[in-house]
């Protein structure tokens, strides 16, 4: 069960569900509950059936409606084995299946509520609620799969209440058939950007946890020469959008090469963007593992991130990209204890790899190879299936 599902996709939990449901409907009978409008009712040899919002809650907060689609897939579950659930958005969903049908409740913990407490701004009492939401279904889940020992810790932390017996780590994963290095430069060149000049790429949504601004802040001292291209997702709210605006503004009259595409890139433009990236940008303050940087590493591009979350799983310090340490404040929000330090030292980060062109290039290659050999969903599939034996009754 998920809120995001082909071609309804904005996230990284999307990503993994769609990859995840690929190959997991190979090993058993997979029928997929997502949110949204009616989509084709087979995807990889699963079954899938969509939810949309109850017509009569079409004005309610939107943490509500969510839970008016949770309770419109709930009596669909009957006669399944098992029933896994993906980000808070359908884990009540699998909470009351449990409890209704007596089967057992898998739970992929993508993200953390107390940890985005900056929702707050965009759901009001929803944020409340959904946090409540998350807490009930952790402590009652079967087994919970975290992207990351990052993650796990953090699932730990945020609630004390859980087992940690039965928080499993299961990483992220990419197609690397799919995320191969693009040569071309017919479309970054109609996007405008200079395959003559370096170039920091960063892909993403705009919200807090990504830490945009600190990126654009980081941009201001990077050399002149240094074109910074932002695909950039729309602003979790006005307050954001407004920030990131001006500092995009400030920059795009300070210097040249400042390319800010604002809409979603199918996948195959994305691959060219970050083939041609000298260094791929990853400034957030709450990442769980982060697939944007799996996705940078199979293109071959080296990787610039903050050391937080799940992200020094994937990035290898001086091998596969740049680790940047920060210093995070513990209310929740991920704020750098000194925020000026943190842009500095990604700043410089940044300035190391995009002016060595053949160690970047190097950091690339050995990006790809990681992605390749640690990061297949063949293998992520095979720990999930192990996930699920261990929760089912043994049969005689």
């Amino acid at each position: 069960m998920t809120k995001e599902f082909p071609p309804e996709i904005y996230g990284g939990a999307g990503v993994h569900v769609a990859e995840l449901s690929r190959v997991l409907a190979q090993h058993v009978d997979l029928q997929v509950r997502a949110f949204g409008a009616p989509r084709e009712p087979e995807y990889h040899g699963a079954t899938v059936t969509s939810y949309a919002v109850p017509e009569d809650l079409g004005g309610a907060n939107a943490a509500v409606q969510t839970l008016g689609v949770d309770l419109r897939i709930v009596p669909d579950i009957a006669g399944a084995d098992l029933v896994h659930s993906h980000t808070w958005y359908a884990n009540m969903a699998g909470h009351i299946a449990s409890l209704l049908h007596g089967i057992p409740h898998v739970l992929s913990a993508h993200s953390l509520e107390p940890l985005r407490p900056w929702k707050a701004e965009q759901l009001g009492g929803g944020y409340a609620l959904s946090s409540w939401v998350e807490k009930t279904a952790y402590e009652a889940a079967a087994a919970i799969i975290a992207v990351s020992e990052g993650m796990r810790q953090d699932i730990l932390r945020s609630y004390p209440d859980v087992d940690p017996a039965k928080v499993k780590v299961v990483h992220n994963g990419i197609d690397v058939s799919q995320w191969n290095r693009d040569e071309g430069e017919d479309i970054i060149r109609a996007l405008g950007i200079d395959p003559a000049r370096p170039s920091v790429v960063f892909v993403g949504r705009n919200t807090r946890q990504k830490g945009v601004p600190y990126l654009l802040r980081a941009a201001a001292k990077l050399p002149a020469d240094v074109q910074l291209v932002l695909c950039l997702g729309a602003a979790d709210t006005p307050e954001l959008a407004a920030e990131t605006a001006r500092l995009i503004q400030q920059l795009q009259t300070q210097r040249s090469g400042v390319i800010l595409i604002e809409r979603m890139l199918p996948r195959n433009e994305v691959i060219q963007v970050l083939s041609h990236a000298t260094a791929f940008a990853c400034p957030s303050i709450y990442e769980p593992l982060g697939i944007v940087n799996l996705e940078a590493m199979a293109c071959g591009a080296a990787v610039v991130a903050s050391a937080t979350g799940g992200i020094p799983e994937v990035v290898r310090h001086g091998e596969t990209g740049l680790l940047v340490d920060i210093e995070q404040v513990t209310d929740g929000t991920g704020i750098p204890l000194d925020p000026e330090k943190f842009v500095t030292d990604f700043a410089e980060a940044l300035t190391a790899v995009v002016s060595d062109p053949a160690r970047a290039r190097a950091m690339g290659q050995a990006g790809r190879r990681r992605a390749e050999e640690h990061f297949s969903w063949e293998s992520i599939t095979e720990t999930t299936l192990e996930v699920y034996r261990s929760v089912l009754p043994t049969r005689s």
